[in-house]
């Protein structure tokens, strides 16, 4: 018999890759959400239950009895909201995915590679302790009654639809029209970028694995990069040379604090990981897709459509700001 999957979100960036393949593997998979997504639609073989995770009371009602050997929330992000998750699906699911963050280890770490054994601990940015908060109670609830998490920590992961630097398109915008880009500090910290279909191949065998209980695996590329790379390779995917800026970290912060929550509680940091951990269950997990085939991607689709070709009018006049003060 498959396994029967539910998957609460399922059409988002990550999710959507993931839900694809657990449906391409075989797996009995339903998808609980407000409604179908245009951009990345649940996948044919897949059943839609529609009801909203915030509504728990609409959630029984969609679900009534049913029973499933896992449980992945794409959506959760607070301790409510998997304490939430915990009272609706306890006593039936044989496990429960909760989808942290590679954001939520040390930043910045002490040592690298970062290891699942890395702490938690993220002074910078508020979405990175609310991630850990969710944790700290996932596992409490796994060692009082047995509740069967098994945690996953993306980093920095993207698709065809998402320009990996902060503001979008606005930056690949900027190099066709001859106008600088920034890039924080000196652009020599070394990222792992994850395309959304290797994230996916690890994840998915973790699925309605009972050696994976109580465990927490990050799933992260080999592909390992400088800023400097990133920007080149959309550069190159664009058809242009770009015309790079570095600005210290601080000062991006100082000029849009959104922005520079970001860099200082995540991108701003060298991160890179070692996968052994997720080997030694999915030992035929391997990352093929590198960032320089991604940015062809990315680039090819925002071309498709002018409409996808969205500008940050304020990030714009920021980086026109910050260009002007720290341009060489």
């Amino acid at each position: 018999m498959a396994l029967r999957i539910l998957v609460i979100g399922g059409t988002g960036l990550i999710s959507s890759a993931s839900t694809r393949l657990a449906v391409e593997r075989g797996l009995d998979v339903t998808v609980l959400n407000r409604g179908s997504s245009a951009t990345r639609p649940v996948p044919d073989g897949a059943e839609l239950v529609q009801a909203d995770i915030r509504d728990p009371g609409s959630v029984r009602a969609a679900l009534g009895d049913r029973e499933f050997d896992a449980v992945v929330d794409w959506v959760a992000f607070t301790p409510e909201h998997v304490a939430t998750d915990v009272e609706l699906f306890a006593g039936r699911t044989g496990q429960y995915v909760f989808i942290s963050s590679a954001s939520a280890y040390q930043t910045p770490p002490e040592r690298l590679p970062v290891t699942e054994s890395t702490p938690l601990r993220n002074p910078y940015w508020q979405y990175s302790r609310d991630k850990i908060a969710c944790e700290d109670l996932l596992v409490r609830e796994y060692r009082d009654t047995g509740f069967p998490v098994t945690v996953v920590r993306p980093s920095h992961t993207y698709d065809r639809t998402s320009v990996p630097l902060d503001g979008g398109w606005t930056a690949v915008e900027r190099m066709r029209q001859g106008k600088e880009v920034v890039v924080h500090g000196d652009g020599t910290s070394l990222w792992t970028l994850t395309h959304h279909e290797d994230f996916a191949r690890g994840f998915v065998p973790l699925l309605g694995d009972p050696r994976v209980l109580g465990e927490a695996f990050h799933i992260t590329s080999d592909d390992v990069l400088t800023w400097n790379q990133v920007v080149r390779s959309l550069g190159a995917a664009a058809g242009v040379e770009p015309r790079i800026v570095h600005v210290p970290s601080d000062a991006i912060a100082a000029a849009h604090p959104e922005w520079g929550a970001g860099l200082l509680g995540d991108k701003a940091h060298s991160m890179v990981f070692d996968t052994t951990k997720l080997r030694r269950v999915v030992p035929d997990f391997t990352t093929t897709i590198r960032f320089e085939q991604g940015a062809w991607e990315i680039v090819a689709w925002h071309d498709a459509d002018a409409a996808r070709r969205t500008v940050d009018t304020r990030m714009d006049a920021v980086m026109d700001d910050l260009v002007a003060r720290f341009r060489a």
